[in-house]
């Protein structure tokens, strides 16, 4: 079982956003151990702990495969190189959790990586890595993100000097009340931010995580899942210059359950559209 904020026992091994990190290290560790993995991520195992095993041993087995976190980070991976080789200077991972990209992708020497997360999470990642060496210019920054003027003066920090800067919010809208995301991206809009990639989620996806994972998310519940799914971004100003289905990506990278893959036959949701009766998501890159 997990603690709540103050130390007492929870009714579930979730007990707040911050450990849906150890959740997904999980799956990248199980990816990494395969013999045809999409990506290597050594120290996933190590970050995950008996906690992040814990969560995953609570998840209904239908759900339990993870293959749409391989998806999902997979994809993100791609897109990073393509944009750095599109002449990206600079990533902001925001609420980076116990993402470990600067360590494992082969990122150029001088390249600058900033990761922002509660400082607890920012302080438990360094202890659990440190003698690990980045591949690229690494900096955390300890920061409460729910705090408008604490994340604004860290973006001007962060963002200084930069020309082309991608901005990854992987794992952080969909805890997001809709003001809060519609906040955010007002704060991205800034001549450094050339792109801003994010993980979307559907209704569908949101209904079946809050009411059909047996209480796991009780206390770290989807709130974000715009019915207009990438409209909702193209209304505030944005452009959106990638779209991956996490299932589509699934199935072409094989790591689909058996019983879905039928299904990835069919003609795929519009993301403007996104299903209210089954799960669906995306990751998305953005423009202004």
């Amino acid at each position: 079982m997990g603690t709540d904020e103050f130390g007492g026992a929870s009714a579930t091994p979730v007990s707040n956003v911050s450990d849906t990190a150890r959740w997904v290290a999980v799956y990248r560790a199980v990816e990494s151990a395969r013999p045809d993995a999409v990506f290597d991520d050594p120290h996933a195992d190590r970050l995950a702990g008996e906690r992040g095993r814990q969560i995953v041993a609570s998840v209904p087995r239908m759900m339990r495969s993870g293959w749409w976190m391989v998806a999902r980070t997979k994809t993100i991976d791609d897109l990073i190189f393509d944009a750095i080789g599109a002449g990206c200077d600079r990533v902001l991972n925001l609420a980076a959790g116990l993402d470990t990209r600067p360590y494992r992708l082969d990122l150029p020497a001088e390249f600058r990586w900033i990761e922002a997360d509660l400082p607890g999470l920012v302080a438990e990642k360094e202890q659990l890595l440190a003698g690990e060496t980045p591949r690229c210019h690494l900096t955390r920054y300890p920061v409460d993100l729910a705090d408008p003027e604490a994340r604004d003066r860290f973006l001007i920090e962060a963002l200084a000097g930069a020309t082309t800067a991608l901005v990854l919010t992987e794992g952080l809208l969909m805890y997001l009340e809709p003001a809060d995301v519609d906040d955010l991206s007002r704060a991205l809009t800034r001549p450094e931010v050339a792109w801003w990639m994010l993980d979307l989620a559907g209704p569908g996806l949101k209904k079946a995580m809050n009411e059909n994972s047996r209480g796991l998310l009780r206390n770290a519940p989807f709130k974000f899942a715009p019915p207009e799914g990438i409209g909702y971004f193209e209304d505030r100003g944005w452009r959106v210059g990638a779209v991956e289905s996490v299932f589509v990506v699934a199935h072409r990278l094989r790591r689909l359950p058996w019983f879905l893959r039928l299904v990835a036959r069919l003609p795929q949701p519009d993301p403007h559209h996104p299903p209210r009766n089954r799960p669906w998501s995306a990751v998305v890159r953005l423009t202004r």
